[in-house]
């Protein structure tokens, strides 16, 4: 099979470039590899911007790269485009793909490409982010844009690919600017690898976090509220208890000590972290009595602070601090999704602070801490070790004494683990925790990060052996990444079926009738004082009606409570987990129930 493109120095080149240059290299196969969907999937946007442009000759484009999800095209024509003109582009695409256009590039400076494009405000928009005298233009057929490439040699190599979906997205993502149309794709290098991805997009759907969300009533978006506050919901209040009360349990046992920062500090703080200069449009900010404070968007500061309250010993290092914090971070209104993308959040989050010989301990048991708790919610995972990126704090020299102090951690402990250059932290280098959820998909959850910056920055110390004032170690962690963000992926890779131990209820009570309510009072309370949740359904429905009202919000267990159930204190039970139907008395389902939520320990 001939290649696509070329890799040098570590570098995807189009084969037009590599020719006209000289490069050599290892050659890009047209298949499902990264580099390889890199390159076709940039191709398809293009080839999909082509057939918008055909039917929609006003249609003036913004930027169309590469995301996670596939790809992506933004957009502005005044015809209005709605979903079910999709096909009709696809069907475009296709024709244009059969008539193997050749993918062609050439370069004009930037001042005849902004002549070029005078009458484009969309073009000039996408020139003001670039900082070359030069632009590269790639060309198929009658279609051309701005981009750096790279792309195939034609586009009779695009074969299987699909439009998922058309939303509205803000030019350069910023709510003051004007709205343009985004239309997302997905391509592969098979039929059948499409296949399978559409199907689990089917499947993504029905297990959406918003729709099970809203169906189990755990959580709500209003309006006048804001965007990006998500108000919680006694279900999902029920469910956030539990999984913060097993965490808490878990962090004590390992010699984590609560503590609390506040949600706002002076900015003269967030300078001296660096937040301010490098994290800062990502903040709030307020004045109170004529001073600057900053909304927290992370908390370490606060924590350090805690750190400075007394003088330490390095008898007392390790030392561990864990916060359930709430911070806010500014986020584009067209980047906010559900739970997953929200601007007030709250964090797991802990700092250690340690000496340099302790690192490697350290970081060990935090991995094991995420192993214990992934494999409890059954996702497998990965670790990347994220470097320096190109806003940071701190010498060259700190950041590789940092870098090499994780990877030894890990390779001496035969952890294996990826590299992601230039993803770590402002201030330091991290370990990312990717999981897999059920139905294949990555998320990106917990961090470890090592610091040296910042207890440099604030002038941290402990006394040494000999008295000698030395600079403590600090390590950044959090293990869900956030209740929202892991609760949302928890949703959706459950589907609402929790298991009991975080089910926002454990119990459905159904009285048959008025006379049995008082007996599933009497229930309910005892289920309380084994720390399980329930709900009584008596309201004037039918039983069948209120059976079915019970299922949908997916509780575990269904107890039915006639007169039988009175008489001899016993409990007709429907486990909606095995699909079985069983009696039980008393005392025995209290302790079913009571081993159930009990059998998880962190």
């Amino acid at each position: 099979m001939n290649a696509i493109a070329i890799k040098h120095n570590n570098e995807i080149i189009d084969l037009q470039t590599a020719k006209e240059k000289g490069f050599e290299g290892e050659p890009i196969l047209l298949d499902n590899s990264k580099e390889s969907l890199e390159v076709l999937r940039h191709s398809t946007a293009h080839l999909m911007a082509q057939a918008i442009k055909s039917l929609y000759p006003d249609a003036k484009f913004y930027v169309g790269p590469t995301v996670k999800e596939g790809f992506y095209y933004d957009f502005k024509t005044e015809t209005e485009i709605g979903e079910s003109d999709l096909k009709k582009i696809e069907k475009q695409m296709l024709s244009f793909a059969k008539k193997k256009y050749e993918i062609e590039k050439y370069e004009i400076s930037m001042d005849e490409a902004k002549e070029k494009f005078k009458d484009d405000h969309l073009k000039l928009a996408v020139m003001q982010r670039i900082t070359d005298d030069k632009v590269s233009i790639y060309k198929q057929g009658e279609f051309e844009d701005l981009c750096r490439g790279p792309h195939l040699p034609n586009i009779g190599l695009i074969r299987f690919f699909k439009l998922t979906k058309i939303s509205g997205a803000y030019l350069g993502g910023d709510s003051k600017n004007e709205m343009l149309t985004r239309i997302y794709g997905i391509a592969f290098a098979d039929k059948e690898s499409l296949k399978a991805h559409m199907e689990m997009l089917a499947e993504a759907e029905k297990r959406d976090h918003r729709k099970v969300g809203s169906e189990m009533k755990l959580f709500t978006f209003r309006e006048e509220v804001g965007a990006g506050f998500p108000i919680w919901l006694p279900a999902g209040g029920r469910l956030r208890a539990r999984l913060e009360g097993l965490l808490y349990k878990a962090h004590r046992k390992r010699g984590y000590e609560p503590v609390r920062g506040p949600e706002m500090l002076r900015s003269d703080l967030w300078k001296t972290s660096g937040h301010y200069q490098n994290y800062g449009e990502n903040m709030y900010f307020t004045k109170i009595d004529d001073v600057e404070f900053g909304v927290k968007p992370m908390n370490c500061v606060g924590h350090i602070k805690v750190y400075e309250d007394e003088l330490h010993s390095y008898r007392d290092l390790p030392i561990k601090y864990f916060e359930y914090g709430v911070v806010h971070r500014h986020e584009f209104t067209g980047a906010l999704h559900g739970l997953f993308r929200v601007r007030e959040f709250t964090q797991d989050d802990a700092h250690i602070f340690c000496t340099s010989d302790q690192i490697e301990e350290q970081i060990i048991e935090v991995v094991d801490f995420v192993d214990k708790i992934m494999s409890t919610f059954e996702f497998d995972y990965k670790m990347m070790v994220s470097t320096k990126p190109e806003k940071a704090v701190g010498s060259d020299e700190v950041w590789d004494t940092s870098i090499k102090a994780l990877k030894s951690a890990m390779d001496k402990n035969e952890l294996p683990y990826e590299i992601d250059e230039g993803g770590g932290a402002f201030y330091g280098p991290k370990i990312d925790i990717k999981i897999t959820d059920a139905i294949g998909r990555e998320w990106q959850c917990g961090t470890i990060q090592l610091d040296f910056n910042l207890p440099e920055r604030f002038e941290l110390e402990y006394n040494g052996e000999n008295n000698d004032k030395i600079q403590p170690v600090m390590i950044h962690r959090a293990i869900l990444g956030s209740f929202e963000r892991f609760i949302g992926i928890l949703t959706e890779h459950y589907a609402g079926e929790f298991p009991m131990f975080i089910a926002p209820t454990q119990v459905a009570i159904v009285p048959i009738a008025d006379t049995h309510n008082a007996y599933a009072k009497e229930l309910a309370d005892k289920l309380i004082d084994i720390n399980a949740d329930s709900e009584i359904y008596n309201k004037n429905d039918s039983l069948n009606k209120r059976i079915r009202t019970a299922e949908k919000t997916r509780v575990p267990m269904l107890v039915i409570i006639g007169d039988e159930e009175v008489e001899g204190k016993t409990v007709a039970i429907r486990d909606r987990r095995t699909r079985e139907q069983y009696n039980l008395s008393e005392d025995e389902f209290l302790k079913l129930i009571q081993t159930k939520i009990n059998e998880v320990n962190f």
